[in-house]
């Protein structure tokens, strides 16, 4: 970290000369690359909404912590989380119903039952900061614990990555090539649920999901390939985080949801890119 520091801080900005920002710019350039490979799995497999649920249902897996008198109620939060995630798919394959309608009642119920357990005594306002996150406040011990994450899940998700990508474009093909689709899918959303539940007190849950989300639709547009579609979704992400990142210091406004107005903005460029391609072929 002090080598870290002192090549940041050399650098001619008047932001580089504060801890805080050179610690969340290190978090955001080892999350961001993991974000952008996660998100082109979830815009491909159409799991949008669960990335989301999982998101939301977080606050039961808080309420939960403080119940149990816990500290950090962080592990209580991961472990919530994957029992939800499971039990999302386990649910949908047991019903046959639509995904995303067992979803939405998981969603629902966890909301619902993690508002009740952090508003009992009124102290909801107390863990405010998990719904917007705060970037800048991040230590260097959640640094080393968002590179465990990353190098855990994202090594996996390379390992598996044309796996879950055929699942999620033909289960009845991959299984005809002995890909399980049940623990494959199940594989797929515990990694889901650790970079979700591991990066929400600095990202925040209401915007989380669009940080997941956007730098894959933005690559989507414009990518021919599944490559290209991974290395466009990886610029855009680290693009948004970087720029965002800058922008809220010097706007003074919140970084998550700064970093994703940037992506927003990167995805109106490659939908215009999009339909100048198109417009020319024809």
């Amino acid at each position: 970290m002090n080598t870290w520091h002192a090549l940041i801080s050399s650098l001619p900005f008047e932001w580089t000369q504060f801890a805080f920002m050179r610690t969340a710019l290190l978090a955001v350039l080892i999350v961001s690359p993991l974000f952008a490979l996660m998100g082109t799995l979830i815009v491909n497999n159409r799991m949008a909404f669960f990335s989301d649920a999982i998101g939301h249902a977080s606050l039961t897996g808080i309420g939960l912590g403080v119940l149990l008198g816990m500290a950090d109620p962080l592990w209580a939060l991961v472990a919530f989380a994957l029992l939800l995630g499971v039990g999302i798919i386990a649910l949908q394959r047991y019903t046959r119903s639509a995904m995303d309608t067992v979803i939405s009642l998981s969603m629902s119920f966890s909301i619902a039952l993690g508002v009740v357990l952090l508003s009992h005594g009124g102290n909801f306002n107390k863990f405010g900061h998990y719904l917007i996150g705060d970037l800048l406040s991040i230590t260097p011990g959640e640094v080393g614990q968002l590179l465990v994450t990353s190098v855990v899940v994202g090594g996996g998700l390379l390992l598996g990555y044309n796996r879950i990508l055929l699942i999620g474009l033909n289960e009845s093909l991959a299984r005809s090539r002995g890909i399980s689709g049940w623990w494959t899918q199940m594989l797929f959303c515990a990694g889901v649920v650790m970079v979700v539940t591991m990066n929400l007190s600095w990202v925040g849950i209401l915007i989380i999901n669009a940080m997941l989300i956007v730098p894959a639709a933005g690559a989507r547009n414009i990518a021919r390939n599944a490559r290209q579609y991974v290395f466009y979704a990886i610029g855009i992400a680290l693009f948004s985080g970087v720029a965002g990142l800058i922008a809220s210091y010097y706007a003074n406004t919140a970084t998550g949801a700064s970093i994703v107005l940037v992506a927003m903005g990167c995805y109106f460029v490659t939908l215009a890119m999009k339909a100048g391609a198109s417009a020319r072929r024809n």
